[in-house]
């Protein structure tokens, strides 16, 4: 008897090492947001009003029945203003790179605010060298909200981050139950909690009750596969700017970008990709100061396609990636190289 005890514990202790390590970092946002009342959920938040990872450890303990889940606080302090900057960017990515290259850790959890999260995960994607899990998660009410998203939110990004099938994928996003690829996510509306989707491609899976099921998989480089990683980077990166196109859209804003010192402009075209107004003129100055000019499409679905007249008008195509993220793409190209063919080469790659 004694001996069935005790092979019993052996296993039992072996399945408890086995079991994952998946480390949980905060960046803030909404997830980490109280409300004055259970039906707060617009005016939430604020210098007191955080809610820290350990609270999230503390009321979601199920998570532990998936892995063994640490945290990191990796939050700006309280008060600070000014919103997210490549700089900052780059210190988190540096603690993932770090995560990620230790033998110990499964999976990487990083929680976010949704309004820019989709950006911060396509950094990640392009400049974490990780072949783990690496898991954006947020939600789209306060932690204390009646029906609140946060916690069934955050335990599906544990389960995703703990699941073998997630590596290799580059950086994920899970909410809603709904697993997207870093650089097709984008966030589609201001307060459903259905907000993220990827337009084009479609969600890679889902984190369904019975298991995590995955049906496509990223085929664009990224993480391991990227040119861009993080340590070999240099900060600032060279400025790239957004100008929106619409009837009437004036030359004058692309000549004040370049009086500033810009090294790349993004035109949210109207159609398939064109600019707009007064700004054909300018960006065509602008080119000949070395600016390097991409296109995207305000469609928000769609490829910008190579055509004859955009190639005649030394203009990159952005394929069909949002204004935001195209930037973050040629900010990262120009630490490269300035040579529009071989922008384009990244673009057509990523």
């Amino acid at each position: 008897m004694l001996r069935l005890l005790f092979i019993s514990a052996l296993l039992l202790a072996s399945f408890a090492q086995a079991k994952p390590k998946v480390v949980l970092v905060s960046m803030g946002g909404t997830i980490d947001s109280k409300g004055d009342t259970r039906l707060d959920v617009l005016n939430y938040g604020g210098v007191g009003n955080r809610v820290g990872p350990a609270a999230w450890l503390a009321e979601v303990p199920e998570v532990q029945d998936l892995a063994t889940v640490v945290a990191e606080d990796l939050r700006q302090p309280e008060g600070t203003t000014g919103g997210m900057t490549f700089e900052r960017l780059a210190a988190v990515a540096l603690r993932l790179q770090e995560l990620s290259d230790d033998p110990s850790v499964d999976g990487i959890v990083v929680t976010h605010g949704t309004n820019t999260m989709a950006e911060t995960a396509w950094f990640m994607h392009l400049t974490v060298a990780a072949d783990k899990p690496i898991v954006f998660v947020g939600s789209q009410r306060p932690w204390t909200a009646m029906s609140g998203d946060g916690q069934m939110n955050l335990y599906q990004a544990v389960r995703v981050a703990a699941t073998p099938e997630a590596a290799g994928k580059g950086v994920l996003h899970v909410m809603n139950d709904t697993i997207n690829g870093a650089r097709d996510v984008t966030k589609a509306n201001a307060y459903r909690l259905e907000t993220f989707k990827s337009p084009d491609t479609g969600p890679l899976g889902y984190a369904d009750a019975d298991r995590v099921v995955f049906y496509s998989s990223p085929l664009r480089r990224h993480t391991r596969a990227s040119e861009f990683n993080i340590r070999d980077l240099k900060f600032p990166l060279p400025k790239v700017e957004i100008l929106y196109a619409y009837t009437e859209a004036p030359g004058y804003l692309v000549d004040a970008l370049v009086a500033h010192g810009v090294k790349g402009i993004i035109i949210d075209g109207t159609g398939a990709g064109s600019p707009a107004g007064g700004q054909i003129d300018a960006l065509k100055k602008a080119q000949a100061e070395g600016v390097v000019v991409a296109a995207t499409a305000r469609t928000r679905s769609g490829r910008v396609q190579t055509t004859k007249r955009r190639t005649e008008a030394n203009i990159v195509p952005g394929d069909n990636l949002p204004p935001e993220k195209a930037r973050i793409l040629l900010a990262l190209a120009l630490t490269r190289t300035t040579a529009l063919t071989e922008i384009k080469r990244m673009f057509d790659q990523y």
